[in-house]
């Protein structure tokens, strides 16, 4: 899967709707976001 995601005026980015399906995502969970070389990885986030 890849999608071209525009970046807001504040720096905020969507998750596109197959990405969040695909991790099992909803709103109001947690992701971690890692600087690997020049990407991005996000990552879903469990918080016990």
């Amino acid at each position: 899967m890849e999608h071209l995601i525009k970046i807001t005026s504040v720096g905020t980015i969507s998750i596109p709707k197959d990405f969040r399906r695909h991790l099992d995502l909803q709103k109001g969970d947690y992701v971690k976001v890692v600087v690997d070389g020049d990407s991005l990885v996000v990552k879903k986030a469990t918080i016990s």
